[in-house]
């Protein structure tokens, strides 16, 4: 059954003019991407004078990242249903009503105003309860193509805050808007890099890694070395590979690090004169915020493919350039590396592009849209 986690969130500021303090749920989890965006838009609703709780499991990263924020979760047992085997696929069946019932109970008891949902698994639940009881569901969306739980739920949400405009076909006329993801203002702050002196390339994979790039990017460095091409490498690498790829690098004659984890990532941004990166929501909402030019390269088996939509989205707009996995190799990166730092023109072009897909202030009109529909 389900257990509750709980932390004291008495302290809060006093209720502002949007109206009476209210208790808001926010749904999704598993992953840094659902739960980081639902994180700022509670501390912007916790700022307003509301109430803010998560549902979550125990497994997902939510389980230490909610807590840690100060912010209560509630606990429920649900699996995913996509890219599973038939025993998980089953007994998430049996564990749906049986979770959805409880969310019930807690929008009752906690006399919430409307549902929060970041998409995944772990907000089907929650969502199924808030349909079910007529409470609002404002969903957030930011990759270009929506999510299993959020193309079922479309006809029903009554405001979707999406991340591209074409997103907006999947959801009903007049229920969308432009909002984007919620980035760390840091980003937004990162200043165009003047070009000359040595070009820097930042490649990650996220914070566990890719084994795709981690390969490519260890191919690519005989390569830099002979063309004689000045260039820097900063490489998260996840810290699996890290220690096998830092002794690798030692040797390869060329300037950077390797590095299992970049805790201050704005500040490698702003070094950056490329990134060469995946292509999932969060990824994609930086660069844009930063402004920089972007190597993508979706990794393969996301849900939908909602990556490669992503990646595919940035190439219209002239911000990045894809490189699909199966053809990432050294020589594909350095082909396309070298291409761009032959060209600043190219690369500041792409640099004002990735900006103009930015858009500031998306934790905080996400809280202004709840505040609404809780009032309408």
């Amino acid at each position: 059954m389900s257990k509750s986690s709980e932390l004291n969130t008495s302290h809060r500021p006093p209720a502002t003019s949007h109206g009476s303090a209210r208790a808001f749920l926010m749904a999704g989890g598993g992953t840094g991407g659902h739960i980081i965006p639902a994180l700022a838009v509670a501390r912007e609703l916790r700022l307003r004078g509301h109430a803010a709780f998560f549902v979550g499991t125990e497994r997902g990263l939510e389980s230490k990242l909610v807590p840690r924020e100060g912010f209560p979760l509630e606990l429920i047992q649900i699996g995913g249903l996509k890219r599973v085997g038939f025993r998980q696929r089953v007994a998430t069946l049996m564990q749906l009503p049986i979770s959805s019932m409880y969310a019930r109970r807690l929008l009752k008891s906690r006399r919430v105003s409307a549902v929060f949902s970041m998409g995944g698994y772990v907000a089907g639940p929650p969502v199924i309860a808030a349909l079910m009881a007529r409470v609002p569901v404002v969903v957030m969306e930011p990759n270009a193509v929506p999510g299993f739980t959020n193309r079922r739920i479309a006809r029903y949400v009554r405001r979707a805050l999406i991340g591209f405009p074409e997103t907006a076909g999947y959801f009903p006329y007049g229920r969308t808007e432009l909002t984007g993801l919620p980035v760390r203002e840091e980003f937004f702050g990162i200043a165009p890099k003047p070009s000359g002196g040595v070009f820097t390339v930042l490649i990650t994979g996220g914070s566990q890694g890719s084994r795709t790039l981690n390969q490519a990017a260890r191919a690519s460095w005989p390569i830099f070395r002979a063309a004689g091409l000045p260039v820097r490498i900063v490489h998260q690498s996840g810290p699996a590979a890290c220690e096998e790829l830092r002794a690798a690098f030692s040797g390869c004659g060329l300037d950077g690090e390797v590095l299992p984890f970049i805790a201050d990532m704005p500040a490698a941004f702003a070094q950056a004169d490329l990134v060469v990166c995946r292509s999932g929501a969060g990824a994609v909402a930086e660069l844009a915020a930063a402004g920089k030019p972007s190597i993508l390269s979706p990794f393969p088996f996301a849900a939908d493919q909602h990556q490669l939509r992503n990646a595919e989205a940035f190439v219209r707009a002239g911000a990045g350039c894809l490189v699909e996995d199966r053809v990432m190799t050294g020589e594909k990166l350095f082909e396309i590396v070298a291409r761009l730092a032959a060209d600043p023109g190219v690369l500041k072009r792409m640099g004002r592009a990735a900006r103009d897909l930015a858009h500031p202030g998306a934790a905080r009109r996400a809280a202004e849209v709840l505040e609404e529909v809780a009032l309408g």
